[in-house]
């Protein structure tokens, strides 16, 4: 493990340890490793749109409103591939929240993500990307080849 310094005004150091409490980190360095984390993975998602990634996409919709249900139903099966699982919750008598597990390439989650959040009356839609390193394996304890999905940082 390696150590290093890090210098910084007061003000700034003093907000850090503010934020990094209300969070409930029990010390500086796993806060500066999450922000470091956070860092390697915005930067690999800028350059590498080929790369593998798990995500999650939450959105906000009206299910009264004409269609939209089904469109975005629809918009899952096409992209099947990726989907992994998804949850729905009923909010009240007109909003539902999805929540959708995927998987895939970073250009394929974000293309299907920008499609089900620019359809009309999607509200409130979030992607969470992680790039990971994604394989297929065969171990002995299977006889049938399983994909595993390992976080990059």
């Amino acid at each position: 493990m390696e150590r290093f310094t890090i210098s910084m005004d007061d003000q700034l150091f003093q907000q850090f340890d503010k934020v990094a409490q209300k969070r409930g980190y029990d010390n500086r360095s796993e806060a500066i490793r999450d922000l470091v984390r956070d860092y390697l993975e915005t930067t690999r998602l800028e350059k590498d749109i080929h790369g593998y990634c798990i995500a999650t996409l939450s959105y906000i919709f009206n299910h009264h409103e004409r269609d939209l249900a089904s469109q975005v139903t629809s918009a899952h099966h096409h992209h099947h591939d990726i989907t992994l699982s998804s949850m729905h919750v009923h909010m009240d008598h007109d909003n539902c929240l999805e929540v959708v597990i995927l998987r895939g390439t970073i250009q394929d989650v974000r293309r299907f993500a920008n499609q089900v959040i620019a359809t009309n009356g999607v509200r409130h839609g979030k992607l969470h990307i992680v790039p990971i390193e994604f394989s297929q394996e065969h171990h002995e304890h299977s006889s049938v080849p399983h994909t595993h999905s390992s976080p990059l940082t």
